[in-house]
């Protein structure tokens, strides 16, 4: 497996309510959005974890430098801050 961008995956309420109402089966219940950089992610954390409605949090997928494989975090709002409540090697 090679290095590839890293991505945050996440649900916010007008991806479920299109996944709700869209019966051709197209539409997505997750928002992916994809990013050239770890850093640049990390600059719209904050929003995603505001749009963000799923329980489980933001999910990120990235590799790390040096590593090889896919490294996830889960990120939440915790105390109005974003944080990593969750990460480690897929």
């Amino acid at each position: 497996m090679s290095n590839f961008k890293p991505q945050a995956t996440f649900m916010t309420k007008e991806s479920w309510n299109s996944y709700r109402n869209d019966y051709s089966g197209r539409a997505r219940k997750y928002v992916v959005v994809q990013y050239k950089t770890y850093r640049e992610l990390l600059k719209n954390i904050k929003q995603h974890c505001i749009d963000n409605i799923d329980d489980d949090g933001v999910s990120v997928i990235r590799s790390k430098r040096g590593q090889w494989g896919e490294w996830f975090e889960h990120w939440k709002n915790v105390g109005g801050k974003p944080e990593i409540i969750k990460q480690g090697w897929n």
